[in-house]
């Protein structure tokens, strides 16, 4: 556990006792804080209480003579509405941090801090985050990953100079964070998503933009393939021969100081002009599709940042064997490839898994998040053989697939079931919702593995 520094003898109030929550208020007392908890579940007030933490509704007087707040991510600060603590927290002046603030402000304390990679965007990022974590070990650097992946940051051991913390970041943490100091950030790309939370596409863009904008990181690796990405860059950028912006994008080389581009399955590396490098993903298993491969790049201009080679960092992408419920490949079972990617909760995301295979039976539907429009699917439909729709609002959904051939099957059993019986040598059947699993999953982990287990019990892949 890292100790929280600088609030020795303060009293901070914790809010929302989840995995971050309740790691914070640990790193809190390690550092010395007098901590105050609450949660508007019991279950949560339990934990803390069992823990030895004092307990008090903070909406209700709770707040008294606390220096600071630190509320939890899935808790809304501003919007929708803010959570009546935070509102408290306001009127009594209190200042409202999280967790990655926390983690931020302490670094440097105790010697010569790690090296920071913090990476955000709306799609991709756990990807990203992953695959430089795992690229970094396969060539001997010592790291760490965490934040909205893996641990809570606060819950990895103190570490110090040589090492690397990849920190994979939500807008949620992007936004509230009162220190943002990575060494290296990263922008992969932008799509509507989180919109209550923010109050609009642009409040969403704000919220990421701010890793860069407060951050200061002496380098930043940003995705480049939409306007919101190179506006960042062109904002984060000096001059045209800058080299502390690496843009990472689809097509050649510009001219750009420095660039890592994916094409047509291949990475390439320009720097002034000149080709660094080049890389064909075609053939790596853990990264199949264009998207994949963006991801790559921006791994690729992460760890050339911090120093590693060209071929230290091919070997780690090779051997990078891909994350649960994202593009995973279940397995094959008579000619028909199965993939679980769950993690699609939006229809940008489920566009570029629908782009990465040629002939789909696609299991889509869920929840539609706010905002979210279907359009954006309709150039890759040419990729799909028949749509088979989960979900409580399956049938609506259905119709929304405008002219794909589509089935309302209703639950995950039934769809599996049905695509496994039509699949033909060659087709894949793809899970990629393009919606949130709420509706009927507490999470999108808990619908890829649902989908798992039906494949394993249907065609006998993976089990």
């Amino acid at each position: 556990m890292i100790p929280v520094r600088g609030l020795a003898g303060a009293k901070v109030a914790v809010l929302g006792l989840g995995r971050s929550g309740l790691t914070a208020a640990r790193a809190l007392r390690a550092g010395g804080a007098d901590v105050v908890a609450w949660d508007d579940g019991a279950a949560g007030r339990d934990a803390a209480e069992a823990e030895g933490f004092a307990t008090a509704d903070l909406a209700r007087g709770g707040l008294e003579g606390c220096d600071l707040l630190i509320t939890s991510p899935g808790i809304p600060h501003l919007f929708p509405q803010p959570h009546p603590a935070i509102r408290a927290a306001w009127d009594a002046g209190v200042p409202v941090d999280n967790d990655i603030g926390l983690f931020f402000r302490s670094l440097g304390h105790d010697g010569p801090p790690p090296k920071v990679v913090a990476v955000t965007g709306s799609n991709g990022k756990s990807t990203t985050s992953a695959l430089i974590h795992h690229v970094l070990t396969h060539a001997g650097r010592t790291a760490h990953l965490a934040g909205n992946i893996g641990r809570g940051v606060l819950d990895l051991d103190p570490m110090g100079e040589g090492e690397v913390v990849v920190l994979e970041l939500s807008s949620y943490q992007t936004e509230l964070a009162r220190a943002l100091t990575p060494d290296v950030a990263v922008f992969t790309n932008l799509s509507p998503d989180h919109l209550d939370r923010h109050a609009g596409f642009g409040g969403y863009y704000a919220a990421k933009r701010r890793l860069f904008a407060e951050g200061g990181p002496d380098r930043a690796v940003i995705g480049c393939d939409e306007d919101t990405g190179r506006f960042l860059a062109n904002q984060m950028a000096e001059a045209p021969g800058d080299d502390r912006v690496i843009r990472v994008a689809t097509g050649r080389p510009n001219g750009t100081a420095w660039q890592v581009t994916a094409r047509k399955g291949w990475l390439s590396e320009t720097r002034k002009g000149r080709q660094m490098a080049s890389v064909d993903l075609r053939d790596v298993a853990g990264l199949p599709g264009h998207h994949n491969h963006l991801n790559a790049a921006c791994a690729w201009g992460v760890a050339r940042a911090l120093g590693l080679g060209p071929h230290e960092i091919e070997a780690g992408l090779r051997g990078f064997g891909g994350l649960p419920h994202r593009s995973q490949v279940l397995g094959e079972a008579g000619g028909v490839r199965f993939v679980n990617d769950s993690k699609a909760t939006n229809p940008d995301a489920a566009a570029q898994a629908l782009a990465a295979f040629p002939r789909i039976r696609w299991i889509v539907g869920g929840l539609a998040k706010d905002g979210a429009s279907l359009d954006g699917l309709r150039p890759h439909y040419g990729n799909v053989a028949k749509a088979y729709v989960i979900g409580r609002e399956a049938a609506s959904f259905a119709v929304a697939l405008g002219e794909v051939e589509a089935e309302v099957c209703g639950d995950m059993g039934t769809a599996v079931a049905r695509a496994v019986a039509e699949a033909e040598p060659g087709d894949v059947v793809l899970l990629a919702p393009a919606a949130a699993s709420f509706d009927q999953y507490d999470s999108f982990e808990r619908r890829g593995e649902d989908f798992a287990r039906h494949v394993a019990g249907v065609a006998g892949v993976g089990a």
